[in-house]
């Protein structure tokens, strides 16, 4: 086995770790190591991400569905515009897009390089919530028709972005559920799991459609992150969660710059 391939299941172990400490943002860690680590095509490395990331918020969504966290009328709102936006995407959105988008003074745009600049815009995104930690509330406790429209439409935008960039988008989809549904934080966060389960593992079989999946990879490294999530769920009684989310943010953010960098220079 070679060193980057040893890296690249250490960092699966790591995507799990940070998923049962924090309870989430793991995933956003799925597509740069497929990419940079394990030197994956970025359209192949966000079809395998939505399988790691689907298997893993699995995981969570079946421990919060026995604990009776799971609000199902939300998620089944929520999930089903999502999961068709998820699949429409993986299945003929990303096929659509040509490998060279346009040229600009002898610049070429290419697929991939649009995919990990959205992907690092995300990654920023996910950092500065992590690093702010913002309490959100819900202001009522009843479902009304505009916010339910709001939480479809919103859902539509998840989708597209989960299709997109591979990564489960709980750090969007947990203050939708709380302003729109008007559930708390502790459902909205298990019902999210929930959520990212469907709709990445449904985008996923989009993706079967038109690419040559290497099961032979894609199993074991799925098993090492999800085996990542129990010892981090164990660690979690050990260390002060709120400390370890702001220092990963940070983390991510510097990753996200660095994405960003060696995109537009290299």
């Amino acid at each position: 086995m070679e060193v980057m391939e040893i890296l690249g299941y250490t960092g699966a172990l790591f995507i799990g770790l940070v998923l049962g400490l924090i309870g989430g943002g793991g995933s956003i860690l799925t597509v740069p190591i497929l990419v940079y680590v394990l030197a994956f095509n970025p359209v192949i490395a966000t079809a395998y991400s939505l399988f790691v990331v689907g298997t893993t918020a699995l995981v969570g969504a079946v421990k919060n569905t026995i604990k009776g966290k799971v609000e199902f009328k939300t998620a089944i709102i929520f999930a089903v515009p999502a999961f068709i936006t998820v699949y429409l995407t993986r299945a003929l959105l990303i096929p659509a897009i040509p490998h060279e988008i346009f040229k600009l003074d002898g610049f070429i745009v290419t697929k991939n390089l649009v995919i990990m600049l959205f992907f690092a815009s995300i990654m920023l995104l996910a950092s500065i919530r992590m690093i702010r930690d913002q309490k959100i509330k819900a202001k009522t406790t009843a479902y009304s028709q505009p916010t339910t429209l709001y939480l479809v439409l919103y859902a539509i935008i998840i989708g597209m972005v989960t299709g997109i960039v591979g990564a489960g988008g709980g750090f969007l989809i947990v203050p939708a559920l709380v302003i729109f549904a008007k559930i708390s934080m502790k459902k909205a966060v298990a019902t999210s799991l929930f959520i990212i389960a469907v709709n990445s593992l449904i985008g996923f079989m989009g993706d079967l459609q038109h690419t040559d999946i290497n099961w032979v990879f894609l199993l074991p490294f799925t098993a090492i992150s999800v085996s990542g999530i129990f010892i981090g769920i164990w660690l979690n009684t050990f260390i002060n969660e709120k400390k370890l989310k702001k220092a990963f943010g940070w983390f991510v953010l510097v990753m996200g710059i660095f994405i960003i960098l060696k995109e537009l220079f290299t």
